[in-house]
């Protein structure tokens, strides 16, 4: 990745998240993760050099071969879905575990976390679109289900996850948005456990819209790397 492209895309981007702030009359930052999933370690060092001090990975495998290749330039974001039998590998790998979907990866990395002697730092996905495709809570079943995740030990609950689906219907990304915040502030009010820091919301397509519905960080690839290499 070209670092001088990089910067000159990066700046765009924060024009593009401070305009959506001052349309919501919102005077508080957004963090960017940069998501390097299918990129090679060098982007990830150019995402470094510019700023971008997190950054985000989809798969356990591709994550430990950076780690193993750059040491600890950045801090690490895993944004996929975490199989079970991969928890113990991956504990070490990640500081914020942003795809924790359901009740029994939850219960997994709750045992592995008191096993290890550690805490692990995790946001709870949930599925506000209704998408039979998506992982996450169910966001109908409202805080419940995120206070029995918060009140399980070696885990700490510090705020929600979404993904919106990919379209272009704004109605329906912000139906989506405002579904997964009205249920964080309804965590940050009465969930135990839930620290409220983070509200993760928004990609290279729609975090706009996201940042204008509330999200405190977006996760986005092509928009400052561009696309993937096939």
């Amino acid at each position: 990745m070209n670092e001088a492209r990089l910067r000159e895309n990066l700046a765009a981007v924060r024009r593009r998240i401070g305009a959506a702030l001052a349309r919501s009359s919102r005077s508080d930052a957004v963090a960017i993760v940069a998501v390097t999933k299918g990129h090679p370690p060098g982007a990830v060092l150019a995402a470094a050099a510019v700023g971008l001090r997190d950054c985000g990975e989809n798969r356990v495998a591709e994550l430990e071969t950076k780690r193993q290749a750059l040491g600890e330039p950045v801090r690490w974001h895993l944004i996929g879905h975490l199989q079970r039998n991969k928890v113990r590998r991956a504990l070490p790998l990640f500081d914020l575990l942003q795809s924790l979907d359901s009740e029994r990866l939850a219960s997994v990395v709750s045992a592995e976390a008191v096993r290890a002697g550690t805490t692990v730092r995790c946001l709870v996905q949930v599925n506000a679109s209704g998408e039979v495709s998506k992982g996450g809570f169910d966001v109908e079943r409202g805080v419940g289900p995120v206070q029995e995740v918060a009140a399980l030990p070696g885990v700490r609950v510090e705020g929600l996850m979404t993904m919106a689906p990919l379209t272009e219907d704004e109605g329906v990304l912000r139906d989506t948005f405002r579904r997964t915040r009205a249920l964080f502030d309804s965590c940050r009010a009465h969930a135990d456990g839930f620290t409220g820091e983070h509200l993760s919301m928004g990609m290279s397509n729609d975090f706009e819209i996201a940042v204008e519905e509330g999200s405190t960080m977006v996760r986005l690839g092509t928009v400052l790397f561009g696309e993937r290499a096939r």
